[in-house]
């Protein structure tokens, strides 16, 4: 089972949030709110991406780093995956 599948209703209900926060954002806009409250509502929805980034990776690592029976290849294929998402994430 994918781990994902563990914890979906609590990560299902991060996304449904940031969809909020991206329709009050789209709302914001169109009526021609100030700056500051669109600065801060990006705000709020880059810190509600990185909290859902940081939940679905840490279980991903668990998963498939933190187990002692896998072997050396797939560890390593597995390394190698994670590091490439986090750098196409940290640009």
């Amino acid at each position: 089972m994918a781990h994902t599948n563990k914890s979906k209703k609590q990560l299902l209900s991060r996304v449904r949030r940031i969809k909020g926060q991206a329709e009050a954002l789209e709302k914001a806009l169109n009526e021609g709110t100030e700056c500051s409250a669109i600065l801060q509502q990006i705000s709020a929805i880059r810190g509600a991406v990185n909290g859902l980034m940081t939940e679905v990776l840490e279980g991903h690592i668990r998963e498939h780093l933190g187990v002692g029976d896998a072997s050396s290849e797939q560890r390593q294929e597995d390394l190698d995956q994670v590091i490439d998402v986090v750098r196409r994430y940290m640009k």
